[in-house]
């Protein structure tokens, strides 16, 4: 098991959820703390706040992207790349996972097997982290860093 899983684990046995984990990790490389950010992550959660919609993993991930990548003030650019990336993701996570499952909704990837949020999320946190990553180095981010 990996440093980054283990963490993760311990960041759901705390209570976060996917989309929550996603950013906590994201922040972390950065050696960075944002309550409020985490907070609102939990409205990505269950697919839209529960609601079954669209994954939060994927959601998640796409605001990771959003927070190395996106415009946080009113003096600074989105990068271009930002909504290439997140294309890059959305297909990756349609392929790898909605493939897998019958689409990206979190209702239809969990089922109707109450076990899924622990046979299935697990995995597919890890490996959007882990797409995430992958997109952002490719693009010449470093992940230590963030935005300036």
């Amino acid at each position: 098991m990996t440093d980054e899983m283990i963490r993760m684990l311990q960041l759901a046995q705390q209570g976060f959820q996917c989309s929550q984990i996603l950013l906590l990790m994201g922040l972390e490389a950065q050696g960075k703390d944002n309550v409020d950010l985490v907070r609102a992550m939990s409205a990505l959660a269950g697919g839209l706040g529960f609601s079954g919609d669209i994954c939060g993993t994927l959601t998640g991930g796409a605001c990771l992207l959003g927070l190395y990548a996106g415009r946080g003030r009113a003096d600074e650019e989105e990068d271009p790349r930002l909504k290439i990336m997140i294309g890059e993701l959305v297909e990756w996570f349609t392929m790898e996972h909605g493939g897998k499952y019958g689409g990206i909704r979190c209702e239809t990837i969990l089922g109707d097997d109450p076990r899924s949020r622990t046979t299935r999320c697990p995995s597919m946190i890890l490996g959007t982290y882990q797409k995430v990553k992958d997109l952002l180095v490719q693009n010449g981010f470093d992940l230590s860093t963030g935005r300036p």
